[in-house]
């Protein structure tokens, strides 16, 4: 598998490291990232975390737009600008920094979250808020995909 997927809350240690999950770990190791690269959600309060795949995700979504454009640089700011690299020790434990614990409300526990190419860090609470609201979405979309198509007119 080299994509993250299912959830996993983790307890923060006495010195502040948290275990990244076993299956992430494996997924980062076959991504040939050391460490985690991690930035601040740009709409949620939670962290976005990866390796190379979301390094190359943000690089594609840069080169879309103009080098020199404000929405360029306001984009550059926010994903790499924010951005950390936790490394990884001999057991796959990370320290989360103040920073990124303040900004995700973190105290004593993490909601790892697989996304796909990405993961995100949660408060678990926060998490949990989050994933109702998500199913209620996921739920309105499903009735409007499910919803029957309107026969087609006949051409005249």
């Amino acid at each position: 598998m080299d994509r993250f997927v299912s959830n996993f809350t983790n307890r923060l240690d006495a010195k502040g490291r948290v275990s990244i999950p076993a299956p992430f770990r494996a997924v980062l190791a076959r991504d040939g990232f050391e460490g985690l690269y991690v930035h601040p959600s740009l709409d949620l309060a939670a962290l976005d975390a990866g390796g190379n795949a979301l390094l190359s995700d943000i690089d594609r979504l840069l080169e879309t737009l103009s080098l020199y454009s404000d929405e360029r640089d306001s984009l550059a700011t926010a994903l790499l600008g924010t951005s950390e690299v936790l490394k990884a020790d001999g057991e796959g434990r990370v320290i989360l920094t103040e920073s990124l614990k303040t900004y995700a409300g973190i105290k004593d526990q993490v909601t790892f979250v697989g996304q796909g190419r990405k993961f995100q860090i949660w408060e678990p609470e926060s998490f949990q808020a989050h994933l109702a609201s998500a199913r209620e979405t996921v739920r309105g979309l499903k009735r409007r995909l499910g919803a029957p198509t309107p026969p087609l007119e006949p051409a005249s």
